[in-house]
């Protein structure tokens, strides 16, 4: 593996984003535009009605950011002007026939002068709706491919997808394809188009039955989670995703195809600075809830550990990859696993740790002025024993009521509906994280150390495009970037 500069490469190319108002397409933007300003053009893709609506959305949800304050603080005076030059908003849809791109032109002038296509559009909810996650991250997936083979010019298709396709799978995980049929649990007969079908099936048969949006919705979320576990996965995110993966697979003929598979994605090692984030991550969830002083248990396995990756060194895999993929094509899809649990290992312990050191030191105040003070968090090392926990924190408001028992059986009758909504909403929380939150695989990233191998002996330039976790010392970076960050953009 062979190539040179980055920043050459980049230079009068013409990229394609989708999800353009994500939080890594952002970064990935900002990232081109500082590093090589002569770029020729980044479509961004989007949903939005019109042009208008998308112009809107790239003023005040991807350059009003402080994400962009550097390259501002760069261009000057000029800045305004150059976004206009570099980048073009397309309202558009990846769960549509060319994206759903309606101008004629537009669509010709974008086919004749693509390079890239990296593809970011997902939905990322674990709870999703089955249609809703089958639609944008499998069949999504699909249409993004059948765009990409009418750009004249194309050279690289680049699927982000996760490491988490790999769904409860212990030990060593390597960066392998999945293709249209595997499962993690060897049940025979995973059809992607039947999946379709029984999605569209199951939607007539409610409407007919008459019923409500809100019953729609809560019959999807749980076709999603039965599929996507006769199959062996978790959730319905990784599930989509996983088949996202296999339908490109299938049908990408001879264009080429780099994946990307990044484990949890958190706030920024360096680059535009140190700690930039948007959107509560995985991890993030429970370090608020801390915080606050909601959170006083945790269940999860000390020892196990967390696959954390700031989203600027995927960012830099992203290109790096891809134009490793242009320099020396090849027919056969290549894989690249982004995470650290390989090269630095991050221990749940760690976290904890580091969390309730931090929020000791620097307490959170609440609207109401007041300082919350957080103290150790019990880890219940296993479901058995957070089940138990869960029935008594709950139910300690009836616990201590030492009144006649009619009065008992009046507060118990009005009070426990509401118990059971609580009760049924954090199991299912609970059901929906367990397998991170006992998790035993590491995540091989072998074609990703080679990558880094071989950009160093390229002579790319790496102190751009660094993404090797190796350099993080965690406890600090989690002390002094991470959390203060959750804190400013997060915690509300």
């Amino acid at each position: 593996m062979e190539f040179g500069s980055i920043l050459q490469f980049l230079e009068k190319k013409t990229v394609l984003v989708t999800g353009g108002a994500g939080f890594l397409a952002k970064i990935l933007v900002e990232k081109i535009l500082r590093s090589q300003p002569n770029v020729k053009k980044l479509y961004l893709l989007l949903r939005a009605p019109d042009k208008n609506s998308a112009n809107q959305r790239l003023r005040n949800e991807i350059i009003g950011k402080d994400l962009f304050k550097v390259l501002k603080q760069n261009m000057g005076s000029n800045f305004s002007t150059f976004v206009s030059e570099k980048v073009t908003m397309i309202p558009g849809d990846i769960t549509c026939e060319d994206l759903a791109i309606e101008d004629p032109r537009l669509k010709e002038e974008m086919w004749k002068t693509i390079d890239i296509i990296i593809n970011l559009a997902a939905t990322t909810n674990f709870d999703e709706r089955y249609d809703v996650s089958l639609y944008l991250n499998t069949f999504g997936a699909k249409n993004v491919l059948d765009f990409a083979k009418k750009c004249n010019g194309i050279k690289v298709l680049v699927q982000v997808s996760t490491a988490y396709v790999s769904g409860e799978t212990t030990g060593l995980i390597l960066e392998d394809p999945y293709r249209e049929g595997d499962t993690l649990n060897g049940e025979p007969g995973l059809d992607i188009e039947k999946e379709k079908t029984l999605v569209l099936q199951k939607l007539n048969e409610l409407r007919l039955e008459g019923a409500t949006d809100d019953s729609i919705k809560s019959a999807m979320k749980d076709l999603g989670i039965q599929r996507a576990r006769k199959y062996g996965w978790p959730n319905v995110y990784v599930f989509t995703k996983a088949m996202g993966e296999m339908i490109l697979l299938q049908f990408k003929s001879e264009l080429p195809l780099v994946i990307i598979r990044p484990t949890i994605i958190i706030s920024t090692y360096k680059e535009p600075f140190p700690g930039w984030i948007e959107g509560i991550r995985t991890v993030d969830s429970l370090v608020i809830g801390y915080g606050k002083g909601r959170l006083t248990f945790f269940p999860g396995d000390p020892e196990s550990v967390v696959d954390l990756i700031p989203a600027d060194m995927v960012v830099n895999a992203i290109i790096v990859a891809m134009v490793a993929q242009v320099s020396q094509p090849s027919l056969e899809p290549v894989i690249y696993q982004v995470g650290s649990s390989v090269r630095n290992p991050v221990r749940i312990s760690t976290i904890h740790n580091v969390a309730h050191r931090y929020f000791m030191e620097h307490p959170w105040t609440n609207k109401d002025g007041k300082v919350v003070t957080v103290g150790k968090v019990k880890v219940l090392s296993s479901m058995a024993s957070f089940h138990r926990y869960i029935m008594i924190y709950y139910l300690v408001p009836l616990k201590g009521l030492e009144i006649a028992n009619t009065t008992f059986c009046q507060y118990f009758r009005s009070q426990y509906q509401e118990l059971s909504r609580k009760i049924s909403f954090v199991l299912r929380l609970i059901d929906l994280y367990r397998p991170y939150l006992f998790f035993k695989g590491i995540y091989d990233d072998i074609n990703t150390q080679k990558l880094r191998m071989a950009a160093r002996e390229s002579g790319v330039e790496m102190d751009v495009f660094y993404f090797d976790p190796k350099d993080i010392h965690w406890e600090n970076y989690l002390f002094n970037t991470h959390f203060p960050s959750v804190v400013k953009y997060l915690l509300k």
